[in-house]
């Protein structure tokens, strides 16, 4: 994890190509469906590293952007949970967005190699119905918090 580049065609060639990909996106990226790290080059760039190749697709600044958007997102989910009356819906909303939250940082981190390898997906991103289906459900309970909020302040 911490050299990828002393086993390049082993346990580091994920890693490498990840780095790679994020590399060869520069500040623009090679625009939208011309990345070409995910051609047999990066295992798996539709799941754990698919933020590899929106960083090689959208570069730097795209990159940025999503990231950004992540961040307002957390940052919506805690005023959320700061606004509600009750305690539940206030750690209820604090859990989801939570997770959410360290989810986008462990598979950045990952794609990085700030961290090893783990296997988690970047949320609403990463191919999967199931992941994509729980947390547009996880996204609905915190909507629902924060309606049932307003209602009590009218």
């Amino acid at each position: 994890w911490i050299n990828p580049w002393d086993a390049p065609q082993g346990a580091g060639y994920q890693t490498i190509q990840s780095l790679y990909a994020i590399g060869s996106g520069g500040l623009m990226g090679v625009g939208i469906g011309n990345s070409r790290q995910k051609h047999l080059y990066l295992p798996e760039p539709q799941n754990d590293f698919v933020f590899s190749v929106v960083c090689e697709e959208l570069g730097f600044i795209g990159a940025a952007i999503i990231i950004l958007i992540f961040v307002l997102l957390v940052w919506r989910g805690y005023v959320i949970a700061m606004r509600c009356r009750d305690r539940f819906g206030s750690m209820l909303s604090v859990g989801l967005t939570t997770q959410v939250g360290v989810q986008t940082i462990l598979n950045i981190a990952v794609v990085s190699n700030t961290v090893p390898n783990t296997g988690i997906s970047l949320p609403f991103f990463s191919y999967g119905g199931t992941a994509l289906v729980m947390l547009l459900c996880q996204m609905g309970v915190i909507l629902s918090v924060s309606r049932q909020s307003s209602i009590e302040k009218e």
